[in-house]
């Protein structure tokens, strides 16, 4: 039964940010027009969640999770650059962030490349830009570009 402690948390963590999320008021339709409703992602965010859960679930009755050794400099260095990710959203702007986090991240995570590196930074924020701007009409944070871009 231990091998259900892990995946249980998560169902449980999965469930309570469904509930959170059933919460919101619904946008009014002059606001979000053909787009979906703030509470759409979240919720599916976490069926998706469960659904992985219940996958763990089913793996660790088959094996026994093996102890994993202590996790190295590249774990941590992630870990780094999501708080660098966090400041540089927050304080600069979001696009940005992501590009600078991308290409940092390939490099610590063994790219050699630098041109491949850069290219990935670059086209990765392009592409979430334009998926969430214009087909999804979701609107960024306003930060350096976006004002720019926003106007």
């Amino acid at each position: 039964m231990r091998y259900l402690i892990v995946p249980s948390i998560i169902a449980v963590f999965s469930i309570l940010v469904i509930g959170a999320a059933l919460r919101l008021d619904l946008s009014p339709a002059l606001i979000v027009g053909e787009s979906m409703q703030p509470r759409v992602f979240p919720i599916t965010l976490m069926v998706i969640n469960l659904v992985l859960a219940l996958i763990l679930a089913f793996q660790y009755r088959d094996t026994t999770p093996v102890k994993v050794p202590f996790e190295g400099a590249v774990t941590w260095g992630s870990v780094a650059l999501f708080g660098l990710f966090y400041l540089l959203t927050v304080y600069v702007d979001m696009l940005i962030a992501m590009a600078v986090v991308v290409f940092l991240m390939a490099l610590l995570w063994g790219e050699r490349r630098l041109p491949v590196a850069l290219a990935v930074a670059l086209v990765s924020p392009f592409a979430i830009f334009i998926l969430f701007d214009l087909v999804l009409r979701v609107r960024f944070p306003r930060g350096l570009f976006t004002n720019w871009y926003y106007g």
